[in-house]
């Protein structure tokens, strides 16, 4: 059995410690949130927190996770049910198309804002960098992370 700590939950797993992460979760844990996308850790979808760092979870083996705090998508919003501001910030700005990338980019965005509440453009570029969006969101993912930085936003940004 593999102890975890996922979303402030103590969990117990029965799995080779060689499973990545994400299945963990996904399949194990039953939270669904957290997206499989390339599996060679290049597209970000599988973005998870491991001890409040963005890590992915596609190729992080959970024996990784042992003893560490694993937040998921599922983890981030308030105990009362609302949102988190990046997730307020992203349906705000109007980021999510396909959607397919989102728990992904919000988590790094989460982490970024976590580390670094007042980030510049090149900061949120170097901190996205990797967290692949195939509609091209990303002039609407910077404003998303500007605002719930609460950087000013008033400028028009290109879809």
């Amino acid at each position: 059995m593999i102890k975890l700590n996922v979303n402030g939950q103590a969990r117990e797993v029965d799995a080779d410690p060689a499973t990545p992460i994400l299945w963990i979760v996904r399949e194990n844990l039953k939270m669904p949130g957290t997206k499989f996308g390339c599996g060679i850790a290049q597209c970000g979808a599988c973005t998870v927190h491991l001890d409040g760092k963005p890590i992915r979870s596609c190729s992080t083996p959970v024996s990784a996770a042992e003893g560490k705090t694993i937040t998921t998508i599922e983890g981030i919003a308030a105990e009362d049910g609302t949102l988190h501001k990046v997730q307020q910030a992203w349906i705000e700005a109007q980021v999510p198309q396909c959607g397919y990338c989102q728990s992904g980019q919000i988590m790094a965005a989460t982490a970024l804002l976590e580390k670094n509440p007042q980030p510049t453009d090149a900061q949120i570029d170097a901190a996205m960098a990797g967290n692949i969006c195939r509609c091209g969101m990303y002039g609407r993912i910077r404003k998303a992370i500007k605002a719930a930085a609460g950087i000013d936003t008033a400028a028009k940004v290109e879809a």
